[in-house]
């Protein structure tokens, strides 16, 4: 299976960001979104008012992104935020648990989901854009981090390839849960990223207001960097309750 590079991995929320942008950037040359198309094939179908079909749509997409949203907060959970946004490759430990009973890349499946509801506010040649390039550097990244599982692992690693799919999840449990208990804080907090982009798509279902859109990608990164600070403060408090 193809593997990305050490630079590959190290770089991934930039690299995300270009296959993103690039879609987006398109814009500049055909400004009609491939949701809006969508909708006004619609609205002339069902016979449907055009901002109620924008509303369907777009409502669609808006579901999409919480589920990845969600999806990754799950996953993350049983990471911790500091795996998460590591940029060295974790290869010590097996998760087994939660989503990982379902998927082997619970995280890199959100990212493809949320990379078909955000196809819909890129232009006609945009909107493939992103989903190829987004499902191509997932697998890219999957191969990397599952072959230094397997170099760390052995055979534990690959009953659990055997026994899980990849990235498309199974609706029923392929292991028997291993009892690890999820930090939905730490979980939550490692996504806040993702957060502020599904409540920007939220945001916009509701209102067709693009400000709303942009607003919940612009304020991802001030979003995440006070959940860090948030997650710190409670391992410091945490820590400190231990002691006393």
């Amino acid at each position: 299976m193809m593997q990305a590079t050490a630079f590959e991995f190290r770089n991934r929320w930039w690299l995300f960001g270009v296959i993103f942008g690039a879609g987006f950037f398109l814009l500049a040359f055909d400004h009609v979104p491939l949701g809006a198309r969508i909708a006004d094939r619609l609205a002339t179908a069902a016979r449907l008012p055009e901002p109620l079909a924008l509303h369907i749509v777009f409502g669609g997409a808006a579901l999409i992104m919480l589920a990845a949203a969600l999806v990754r907060a799950w996953g993350s959970a049983y990471l911790g935020r500091e795996v998460v946004h590591d940029h060295a490759l974790h290869s010590e430990a097996l998760k087994a648990d939660g989503p990982y009973r379902h998927v082997r890349n619970p995280l890199y499946f959100g990212n493809v989901l949320m990379s078909w509801a955000a196809s819909l506010f890129a232009p006609v040649i945009g909107g493939p854009l992103i989903v190829i390039g987004v499902l191509l550097f997932c697998y890219r990244l999957i191969g990397r981090e599952e072959g230094a599982l397997e170099a760390e692992q052995g055979e534990s690693y690959r009953t659990f390839k055997r026994a899980v799919p990849r990235l498309w999840p199974s609706l029923r449990a392929r292991l028997p849960a291993s009892g690890s208990a999820p930090d939905w804080i730490s979980g939550l907090a490692a996504e806040a990223f993702f957060m502020s982009f599904a409540l920007g798509v939220v945001g916009f279902a509701i209102s067709l207001n693009v400000l709303w859109f942009y607003a919940g990608w612009l304020a991802s990164p001030l979003l995440s960097w006070l959940a860090g600070l948030a997650v710190q403060k409670r391992g410091r408090f945490v820590g400190h309750a231990s002691k006393e």
